[in-house]
Order: structure tokens, then C-alpha cells, then sequence
């Protein structure tokens, strides 16, 4: 009896790293794959890689490769990397926190109608972040937020109009 669960002890074992092998291979198919196109200038896999790198999906998370990822995806208008490039500024992840670039660069996806772009450049302008404050101009670009779904735009909106701006 000892032997027959020794047997299925090891099959199931056996089993379970074979279908790990497979996920890993499966992963690393659709990484390649995707670094493939992204080098063949396919903003939606230049983004896929950037979005990998930074949340350390499928590779060792690596915000500088991010970075480089998402400036190729930015460059080609993509809104979402122009978006992520904002953030990296805003927060100093894998860069030296720079307010301006963070505006510049959510200025960018914001005129495209991404809704936490238009968010952040009203936080921006509210804290007097890399422009000169305005909380006029904040309350305007969290308008455009909500109205693009963004609840914590609407929050903000309201708190700013509560202030009477």
C-alpha cells in the first residue's frame, strides 16, 4: 500500500511540474513574442512591455526598462504610456521625481481624454506641482476627470468648488 502512494505521490508531483514547465513556457513564449513586436515598433506591445517591467509580470520587475518601454509606446501617441511616464515623473520611480516632466507628459495623454491624466494635472495645478499653482485651472482639468469616470476627479471638483473656486 506504502508503494502505491509512493506511486501516485511522485505521478502527481511529476504532473504538477510538467504543467509548471508548460505555464513557464507558455509565459515565455508570450514575452518573447511580445519583446519581438515591441522592437518592430508595435505601440501595443511596447506598452505590454513597459506595463511587464513595471508590475514585474513575466520578467524581474525593472522600472528604468519600463521607462525605456513606455517613452517608445509615448513617442507614438499612446496615451496610457504617456499616462505611465507621468506617474514615473510624478513619483520618482526609476527617474528623479520631476514635477514638469510629469505635467508634460500627463498634459500629453490628458489632450488625448485619459481620465487620471486630466486627474493628475489637476493635482498639479492644486499643489503648484512643475506650474505655477492655479486651483481655477485645477478645479477646470478635475472637471474633464469626472467627466471621463474619474470618481476621485469628481471629489476633487467638488471639494474645489465647496472652497469656491
Amino acid at each position: 500500500m506504502q508503494s502505491l502512494k509512493k506511486i501516485v505521490t511522485n505521478g502527481l508531483m511529476v504532473m504538477c511540474l510538467a504543467s509548471g514547465l508548460m505555464v513557464s513556457a507558455v509565459a515565455s513564449d508570450f514575452f518573447n513574442n511580445t519583446k519581438a513586436s515591441a522592437e518592430q515598433g508595435k505601440v501595443l506591445a511596447q506598452l505590454s512591455m513597459g506595463i511587464m517591467y513595471n508590475d514585474g509580470n513575466e520578467v524581474k520587475q525593472d522600472y528604468k526598462k519600463a521607462l525605456m518601454w513606455f517613452e517608445k509606446a509615448a513617442n507614438q501617441d499612446d496615451a496610457l504610456a504617456q499616462f505611465y511616464l507621468s506617474s514615473f515623473y510624478y513619483y520618482g520611480k526609476g527617474v528623479r521625481q520631476d514635477y514638469s516632466k510629469a505635467f508634460e507628459w500627463a498634459l500629453k495623454a490628458a489632450n488625448q481624454g485619459d481620465a487620471a491624466a486630466q486627474g493628475l494635472i489637476g493635482v498639479l495645478y492644486e499643489e503648484g506641482d512643475g506650474v505655477q499653482m492655479n486651483k481655477s485651472e485645477a478645479k477646470k482639468w478635475y472637471g474633464k476627470s469626472c467627466d471621463n469616470g474619474n470618481q476621485d476627479g469628481c471629489n476633487y471638483y467638488r471639494e474645489l468648488n465647496e472652497q469656491g473656486y
